[in-house]
């Protein structure tokens, strides 16, 4: 089964479709499973040693796990997704980075080149005066 006792489940089928609950129990030979406000049945309860008066007990009954859908599976899928996206953001902003720096030697070099381009057109000027 791919639900256990704790889970935040939806109904996906029956009486109390579209509801939310949590699981209380799993019984894994039936599969089925018990959740919290859902299923609700009316249980009559003879009178015995313990319970002198007899009486009508609402309880919950088992829901084939079929028909349930657990709720929090999207919200980890949307914690991965960011994740992965920051992780990319991340990449993205080193490489600029990178790039940035490698386009600030560029622009040194070059204006060392021009620097000293000017340099011997000055002096080649000076000499032709």
């Amino acid at each position: 089964m791919k639900v256990k006792v704790g889970d935040n489940v939806k109904i996906l089928a029956g009486k109390d479709k579209g509801k939310e609950g949590r699981i209380l129990k799993t019984l894994k030979k039936d599969n089925k499973v018990v959740v919290e406000g859902i299923n609700i049945v009316k249980k009559h309860v003879k009178p015995n040693r313990m319970n002198e008066v007899g009486s009508i007990v609402e309880v919950e009954a088992p829901i084939h796990v079929s028909n349930v859908k657990v709720v929090e599976a999207s919200k980890k899928a949307d914690a991965k997704k960011a994740k992965a996206s920051k992780e990319v953001k991340e990449t993205t902003e080193a490489k600029a980075a990178k790039t940035t720096k490698t386009a600030t030697k560029t622009t040194k070099t070059t204006t060392k080149a021009t620097t000293k381009t000017n340099k011997t057109t000055k002096a080649k000027e000076k000499k032709a005066s």
